[in-house]
């Protein structure tokens, strides 16, 4: 038999990650197919479960000082229903799994699950998006770039929970986000890209730039994107060969069942390219 725990708030929930080894689980998307060892049988934990889907602390939008705080168990379908996400990281998590998967799982879990494939995690990648880390004694705040250590692993304490996600309350002037996957929906990403850019007067004042599914972790290179700050567009556009050339050594992708190697940094740079062609449109 599986065991579990289901506190009724947080605070009970932190009492117990910190007296007891524990699996938090919200809506167990990822975790129950990683964990599942076949027809009929229970799935392979190794430790208990402590269920926080259901806390209400973890299940709040709030805009405050300039900035959304999500609570890490606030559902994908409900962020796309939310007037405070912005479209294109709506975008990015309507095109995630099937609606029913939607209605279970939570932006802390595809967080957590620390996929390269995440969907939510180009996104967050790229407007520098800070993680609340709570445990019974303390709080702490860390870039979700920092958190993320390698495929599957985070800096996650054993008595800690991940309890919000803290982004800008900002938009930007252009928005690109492509997914390439097998089908449109119920598709992991084969390769997943993020573009975030202001301009005024023609020049480039901001741009962020960040791709999934094609490295250990998300890639984002502030150097390259520091290159590319105040200059004129017209410049960009004829700069695009030199500035792909720079992120081609960082996007590392493998061969899996789902793609291979050499599709998936090809499509990768595309979108790159395509990206900072249509910056002035």
């Amino acid at each position: 038999m599986v065991e579990g725990f289901r506190p009724a708030d947080l605070r009970e929930a932190l009492e117990f990650r910190s007296q007891h080894p524990s699996i938090p689980i919200a809506g167990g998307t990822d975790l129950m197919v990683q964990k599942a060892r076949g027809f009929a049988l229970k799935p392979d934990f190794d430790k208990p479960l402590l269920f926080i889907g259901h806390l209400p602390d973890l299940q709040q939008i709030i805009v405050e000082n300039r900035q959304v705080h999500i609570g890490a168990g606030v559902l994908l379908s409900d962020l796309i229903k939310s007037d405070k996400i912005p479209a294109v990281f709506k975008e990015a998590i309507s095109l995630m799994a099937s609606p029913p998967s939607r209605n279970i799982a939570t932006i802390g879990g595809n967080i957590c699950n620390a996929s390269p494939a995440g969907d939510t995690l180009p996104y967050l990648y790229a407007v520098d998006a800070i993680l609340v880390l709570k445990s019974s004694q303390a709080e702490r705040k860390i870039p979700v770039g920092v958190f993320i250590t390698n495929p599957g692993k985070t800096d996650l304490a054993s008595d800690e929970i991940l309890t919000e996600i803290i982004i800008p309350d900002k938009k930007f002037g252009v928005s690109y986000y492509r997914k390439v996957g097998t089908r449109k929906g119920m598709s992991l990403s084969k390769a997943s890209f993020t573009g975030l850019a202001d301009i005024e007067n023609s020049n480039v004042t901001d741009i962020r730039i960040a791709f999934g599914s094609v490295a250990p972790t998300i890639v984002r290179s502030r150097k390259i994107e520091a290159s590319i700050i105040r200059k004129p567009v017209s410049e960009i556009k004829t700069a695009v060969p030199e500035i792909v050339k720079k992120y081609a050594p960082l996007i590392r992708p493998i061969d899996d069942a789902r793609s291979s190697a050499a599709y998936r940094k090809k499509v990768s740079l595309r979108l790159l390219e395509d990206f900072l062609r249509n910056l002035a449109s």
